[in-house]
């Protein structure tokens, strides 16, 4: 393995990339298609590739601006690739636990911190029971003496402690993990949801219930936590507590649309339009911005309803009333009405021109598709003109020309 030339290790030396984290990434991305393909022929060696890698990885990153997160997550990816082709490769408990002699070392030196993430699976890195008791055993007693301090004022951090409850996990020893979290100096949930673990591996899904719950408190990831309680209770049967409960919270994605849908598919049993209505009640003042959800589960009416009694965003109106001029033209219409209406009152980031004649020509286009004449829809553009509003000026002086104004 030692005579083997990975192309990625020249690239890795310390402090090898200046301050943006384009190149780092790229190079990691590289750095990780090479050893999965060594990894198809030769195992051992790819397994003995990542350890190297990631040996060499946070010194090589000591310059990057992190501040963005993207080199972070970067960095764990790589990590959740990496950690199966080494904990899986054939080698002999000697080799393994040679490779983890060198990736302590590497945590241990990780400054920033980078690598961090790594201790999560030590239990797994471990490959078998033994080996993991045997980490165990080596870190237990000092994390006991490390916890049983308490000076006010001071914290006393080991990179022991995670690679510790993750090994104790992979060995099978769950009342010793739980026996050493009750000495924990606080509820500390990357540290915590080992317990919770253990707990479920002990076959006590209401006492990790419980226990998730005891471990709320300030700074605490709530949306993991939910995700967690939500699985238990799912698991457990109980599929109305787990909505109730957790839903909301567990499964809020980036978009309405993507959170609507990500109910949907896990709560099959319950109407989808059941489903919308909660979530339009659970976010009182933002109904408007679950439009999108309506539109797509064909919930038209209620569509309407939102964005004519609520604000929305003018351009996804917009888009809407071009989606379905022709295929549903009231609807369409109805959009477009309502997407210039929210542009007078002064809503949208950076309306250009633009926006406002795809909205305008959308809503022609369902009128010829009704058979309407366009006078009568101008004329209702122009009534939206009544009043003077913060954008009034700026969407007539747009349309003045196709308005005959």
């Amino acid at each position: 393995m030692s005579s083997h030339k990975w192309q990625f290790s020249p690239r890795f030396r310390s402090k090898a990339f200046g301050w943006k984290s384009d190149l780092p990434i790229k190079r990691i991305k590289e750095a990780l298609t090479e050893i999965r393909s060594v990894s198809r022929h030769d195992p051992i060696l790819a397994a003995d590739g990542a350890v190297i890698f990631l040996e060499k990885l946070a010194p090589s990153l000591e310059a990057v601006d992190s501040s963005s997160g993207a080199i972070g997550t970067a960095v764990n990816k790589a990590i959740e690739t990496l950690v199966p082709i080494i904990s899986q490769a054939p080698a002999s408990d000697k080799q393994r636990q040679q490779w983890l002699e060198r990736l302590w070392d590497a945590l241990q030196n990780d400054q920033m911190p980078y690598i961090e993430y790594l201790g999560d699976f030590w239990g797994e890195l471990c490959a078998t029971p033994a080996i993991a008791s045997s980490w165990v055993d080596r870190f237990i007693d000092l994390i006991r003496h490390i916890w049983s301090i308490r000076i006010p004022g001071q914290f006393h951090f080991f990179s022991g402690i995670t690679p510790c409850l993750s090994a104790l996990y992979a060995a099978k020893r769950y009342d010793e993990l739980l026996d050493l979290l009750k000495g924990a100096p606080s509820k500390y949930w990357r540290h915590r949801h080992w317990g919770v673990k253990a707990l479920l591996a002990l076959e006590k899904p209401e006492e990790a219930l419980k226990y998730i719950d005891d471990s709320k408190g300030l700074n605490a990831p709530t949306i993991r936590m939910a995700c967690e309680s939500e699985a238990i209770l799912l698991s457990m049967g109980l599929a109305d507590e787990a909505y109730e409960r957790y839903a909301f919270e567990a499964n809020m994605k980036p978009t309405h649309l993507a959170t609507f849908r990500a109910l949907t598919k896990k709560y099959p049993n319950k109407e989808p339009l059941h489903i919308l209505q909660d979530l339009i009640d659970s976010q009182p003042g933002n109904e408007g911005k679950w439009f999108a959800a309506a539109k797509d589960a064909g919930f038209y009416d209620l569509a309407v309803k939102l964005v004519l009694e609520h604000p929305a965003d003018p351009r996804t109106l917009a888009r809407a009333t071009k989606e379905f001029s022709e295929k549903n033209p009231p609807f369409a219409i109805a959009c477009g009405m309502a997407g210039l209406r929210w542009i007078i009152e002064g809503y949208g980031y950076e309306i250009s021109g633009s926006d406002v004649y795809e909205a305008y020509y959308g809503i022609l286009q369902a009128a010829k598709a009704l058979g309407l004449p366009p006078e009568a829809i101008k004329k209702d553009i122009l009534a939206l003109f009544i009043q003077e509003k913060p954008c009034t000026r700026f969407v007539k002086n747009i349309l003045q020309r196709d308005l005959g104004e």
